[in-house]
């Protein structure tokens, strides 16, 4: 049988868990190979360099300079590379983002290789894609304006709920009773559309409000 040409791709993601777990999915495809992959901007320009591959799967906020940035670097050190990103948590593309190969959170693993066989093959982005990402940029803007809503108070409950504590322990740190801190807890997961304690977890990693460690 003919041997199939895999698609080389560099994963440039900062999360170790999700590089690997996103490798493994990839790599269960015959036409798909993760050559390397870069946890830190200075790292992935070198191994994009190094490697030359077809498609960088990056993430949207990672070079933190927007995505018209970031693929002019990628391109700076290797030309032919295409580049997908990942649009992780609430945040939306920028507005330069248009025509761009953008995987929306609800993006599922079939669709996100059929978008890195697009971005090889030069293809544009579908116009299903498009339209799902008008629909994340309206999501996002209604969660930012939820997320400015909270109070001062309702943050540090945040931030200390989604560190683990219990609303015990969130009252006796911040001196409140357990039935105020019990109240800032509805109230905040009320106004952020959130009904359970893994999605606030998730929320607060989004927005940056609870810091992963080093070794994530």
């Amino acid at each position: 049988m003919r041997q199939v040409d895999k698609i080389r791709c560099v994963l440039v993601l900062e999360h170790v868990l999700l590089r690997q777990g996103l490798r493994r999915l990839l790599e269960d495809e015959p036409d798909l190979e993760v050559t390397a992959e870069a946890g830190t901007p200075a790292e992935a320009l070198h191994r994009v360099f190094e490697y030359r591959p077809d498609v960088v799967i990056t993430d949207t906020v990672f070079f933190e300079s927007g995505l018209e940035r970031a693929k002019h670097l990628i391109k700076q050190v290797s030309p032919q590379s295409q580049v997908v990103f990942l649009t992780v948590g609430s945040r939306a593309p920028d507005r330069h983002a248009h025509g761009m190969h953008c995987a929306l959170p609800q993006t599922s693993v079939a669709e996100l290789v059929l978008m890195v066989r697009e971005a090889h093959h030069g293809e544009p982005m579908g116009v299903q894609s498009a339209q799902r990402e008008l629909c994340e940029d309206l999501s996002a803007k209604k969660m930012d304006s939820r997320s400015r809503g909270l109070t001062s108070r309702e943050r540090e409950v945040l931030r200390l709920l989604a560190e683990g504590r219990t609303v015990r322990s969130a009252a006796d740190i911040l001196g409140l009773s357990v039935k105020t801190v019990d109240a800032h807890k509805f109230n905040l997961m009320r106004k952020l559309g959130i009904h359970n304690k893994a999605e606030l977890v998730m929320w607060a990693i989004q927005e940056r409000v609870l810091k992963l460690p080093a070794n994530f």
